[in-house]
């Protein structure tokens, strides 16, 4: 490999100057540069340079801790950020929260297609993403504290219809990851699970005038794989290191599985998950799924979904995706979160985004943490501590279907749970169900006008989103409607005049059945479910 482009980790960090816009690849995990970061975070600590640094970086990189862009959380280092999703990088969110940074919050698929704007030389990105969220200019514009100033989108209106406009900027250095680099710099990432948003990044970067620098785990004189596995042409790459196995993990999670990156198939039976309120909520939500529907599986709650659909054999009728490219197969958990075990297919982050915005999905399941009387969702800022929206936007806007999926406190519930249904003891824990959410996430009254199907389902009840606000139209078994509900409610819900007793097979021990439900399967369901002989309240 010519002396020109293969360089140290330290020798890559020299050629970050004060006050660049640095992009980096990455989800969770995967395919970002751990060791090309903590190289130019030395470079810091021991220079105070480079400083003023503008990021920008569309999913959530880091561990929580202290990999991943928590690296660049050093005061004075950075100046601005851009940023998709914040809740694993809490240096840097602690930054935003002292107004010691400009902080923006923009959603994880427009950011992609950002990139690829830029790329293209436009003048930003125009979507109708972001419409009436906190986003929206107007309400605070994606702006994160008093520091930051507005300008970065704008309402525009085209033939009558609203939209949003992102406004393009200049990139200085792509941070990027892959597998292998030949001697002009070609790259493919045959052990990456994901492909991510790279290329975008990188042309878009090298089209601003900037350098391009590749964190690979290995070189060779000549790639012996199919051209189109090369996945960053060498005249795209400018700089690449060679990282040590430590700091090119596959996953944050996982130095390397091969089930994510198809050499192996994997066993994809997963565990029964324990009977909790976790396994209730995932259990009724099951119960939506449409036979043949393509999906997407939010962080958190939603994952209990994956062991519960194996242990009721469904996985093999509908289709999971997730929103950094991953189609079929089995979404990873945890720090691997991002990685498919088994995928069908993995195409690039904003291809993923571009079928997502266009309607692409037809049921997703996404947390909720604050629910308003409009139905509003906030999952992105509580107080202090912000959390960020990461795909939450694209997805919930988008998806024909919504199930939103939480316990109806917060905290871990106390009850106990047997055949005959669902026992509360003490009804402790923050309300989730409140007059007004810290941030709108989700927009009830637009999802509503556009006659988007939304339910929000919790251990003990299931509301539906009306065009006058939430209904309660389902109590578990059990449950006590003015002591357990109403009472832990800063509103009163709409209510509808018969009141559906859940299914009482949720709360049973052992296997639902309900592959067997109806000649059609679980596409048989909702009408089995619709026609069930019920107990009204």
């Amino acid at each position: 490999m010519p002396l020109t482009k293969i360089v140290s980790a330290e020798e890559a960090a020299q050629l970050i100057q004060s006050g660049d816009t640095v992009a980096t690849a990455g989800f969770v995990g995967v395919g970002f540069a751990e060791h090309i970061a903590r190289a130019i975070e030395r470079r810091f600590q021991q220079t105070q340079s480079p400083a003023d640094l503008s990021l920008v970086y569309a999913a959530g990189q880091g561990d929580g801790n202290s990999r991943g862009l928590n690296h660049f959380a050093h005061h004075g280092m950075v100046r601005r950020v851009i940023g998709g999703h914040w809740g694993l990088v809490p240096g840097l969110g602690r930054m935003a929260q002292n107004n010691e940074i400009e902080a923006y919050n923009l959603p994880q698929g427009v950011i992609c297609h950002l990139f690829r704007d830029i790329a293209a030389g436009k003048p930003g990105t125009l979507t109708h993403v972001g419409l009436h969220t906190f986003v929206d200019p107007r309400q605070d514009g994606g702006r994160l504290n008093q520091r930051t100033p507005e300008g970065l989108v704008r309402l525009m209106e085209i033939d009558g219809q609203e939209y949003l406009f992102y406004k393009a900027f200049p990139i200085q250095v792509a941070l990027l990851r892959g597998t292998t680099a030949d001697p002009s710099g070609n790259i493919s990432m045959e052990r990456e699970a994901l492909p991510l948003e790279s290329l975008a990044i990188a042309q878009a970067v090298k089209n601003s005038g900037g350098i391009v620098i590749v964190q690979v785990e290995r070189v060779t004189q000549q790639h012996r794989l199919h051209p189109s596995m090369v996945r960053l042409p060498g005249i795209l790459v400018d700089k690449v290191v060679v990282a040590p196995a430590e700091d090119h993990w596959q996953t944050f999670g996982e130095q390397y599985n091969p089930s994510y990156t198809g050499e192996v198939v994997a066993d994809s039976q997963l565990a029964c998950a324990e009977l909790t309120e976790r396994k209730l909520i995932a259990r009724r939500a099951l119960m939506e799924l449409t036979s043949g529907a393509t999906i997407n599986l939010g962080i958190g709650m939603p994952e209990t979904m994956a062991p519960v659909a194996s242990e009721e054999e469904l996985l093999d009728r509908v289709t999971m995706t997730i929103e950094p490219g991953g189609i079929g197969g089995l979404p990873a958990g945890g720090l691997s979160f991002g990685a498919v075990i088994n995928p069908e297919s993995v195409i690039d982050q904003p291809s993923q985004f571009d079928f997502y915005d266009g309607g692409g999905l037809d049921q997703a399941f996404l947390g909720m943490a604050q629910i308003s009387p409009e139905g509003h969702v906030n999952v992105s800022r509580f107080g202090p501590k912000i959390a960020g929206a990461g795909g939450f936007i694209n997805i919930s806007q988008n998806a024909r279907e919504i199930y939103f999926m939480g316990t109806f406190l917060s905290g871990r519930p106390d009850l106990s749970i047997s055949d005959d249904g669902l026992h509360i003891g003490t009804n402790s824990g923050a309300r989730k169900f409140v007059n007004d959410v810290e941030q709108i996430t989700f927009n009830g009254r637009y999802a509503a006008e556009r006659g988007q199907r939304v339910l929000y389902i919790t251990e003990r009840c299931v509301f539906a989103l009306t065009p006058e606000g939430i209904k309660l139209v389902e109590i578990a078994p059990g449950v006590d409607l003015d002591r357990d509900i109403l009472a832990l409610m800063e509103f009163r819900p709409l209510i509808a005049d018969k009141l559906k007793i859940s299914d009482r097979r949720i709360y049973r021990q052992g296997p639902m059945n309900l592959r067997h439900v109806g000649s059609a399967g679980i596409g048989e369901l909702r009408k089995a479910i619709a026609c069930a002989p019920h107990v009204i309240y």
